[in-house]
């Protein structure tokens, strides 16, 4: 399995760099709108909407919503800056739903309006975030770089290390497999990377602090995104949010990091003045 997740990932790394590195934004908007979507269509079967039909018709109404949300925005795109604003405030929020597990667990129509929510909470500022971080300038391209490879190199790290010194569960009844010494080795990985690569993208030796600061809390957020995740996949009996990806599982499986990660880097990069 670790040598089918890893083969895995060296093929679909490539093409997302390149994809980052070298398409123009709204191209790169557009291919993020699918992946985010495909990985909504997990989440909305996580929620227990088996209808193929209604899955469609709420995915197509989160297109809209992204569609409408850039064209209404304007050139300083300020819908979708509230809308990353929103993000980082759900996925905050996001905590007392992990702490209270029970919560929206019962399958009933309740609960799924609950997850539906938190889908688009999910998904929709994520994507915004994106679409702001590869137009700025003059680096957006090489900042989103930064921000992704934080959260791979954060699962990578946590994956091994507490493959190899994981005793200290992190959070039991939602994910066994997580442990705290995974939790810390993903933060090293995470913080190392993101300042060779925020290095890369224009931050100066003075800014490495702040840089340290920004990848050091993206990490957690990206922690929290995995853990979400994991608590619908135990709500339902599922392991995997799908079957897509070989030794990764599905869409879902491979984004729940990134969607509570992007607002949170962008809004912090924004504040250190990166």
């Amino acid at each position: 399995m670790t040598r089918t997740r890893v083969l895995a990932a060296l093929l679909m790394a490539p093409v997302a760099i390149l994809a980052i590195l070298f398409l123009p934004t709204p191209w790169m908007a557009a291919l993020a709108a699918i992946v985010f979507l495909l990985g909504l269509w997990e989440w909305l079967k996580l929620a227990e909407i088996g209808d193929t039909l209604q899955r469609t018709v709420l995915l197509v109404l989160n297109l809209m919503l992204m569609v409408l949300l850039l064209w209404a925005s304007g050139s300083p795109l300020v819908l979708l800056q509230i809308a990353t604003l929103v993000g980082v405030g759900w996925w905050v929020l996001s905590l007392l739903w992990l702490r209270f597990y029970d919560f929206a667990s019962d399958h009933d129509t309740h609960a799924r309006v609950f997850k539906l929510a938190a889908g688009t909470l999910a998904t929709l500022p994520a994507w915004c975030a994106l679409v702001l971080i590869h137009s700025g300038e003059p680096f957006g391209h090489r900042w989103l770089l930064t921000a992704l490879m934080v959260v791979w190199a954060a699962d990578s790290g946590a994956y091994f290390a507490g493959r190899q010194f994981g005793t200290l569960k992190l959070a039991p009844r939602i994910s066994p497999n997580k442990t705290i010494e995974g939790l810390l080795g993903g933060l090293v990985a995470g913080v190392g990377v993101g300042l060779a690569a925020g290095w890369y993208a224009g931050a100066t030796v003075a800014q490495l602090p702040q840089l340290a600061l920004l990848c050091a809390v993206t990490v957690l957020f990206s922690v929290l995104g995995d853990l979400f995740e994991s608590l619908l996949k135990r709500h339902v009996g599922a392991k995997d949010s799908g079957t897509l990806i070989p030794g990764h599982g599905g869409i879902l499986d491979r984004i729940d990091g990134v969607l509570a990660a992007l607002p949170v880097f962008l809004v912090g990069k924004e504040i250190l003045g990166l």
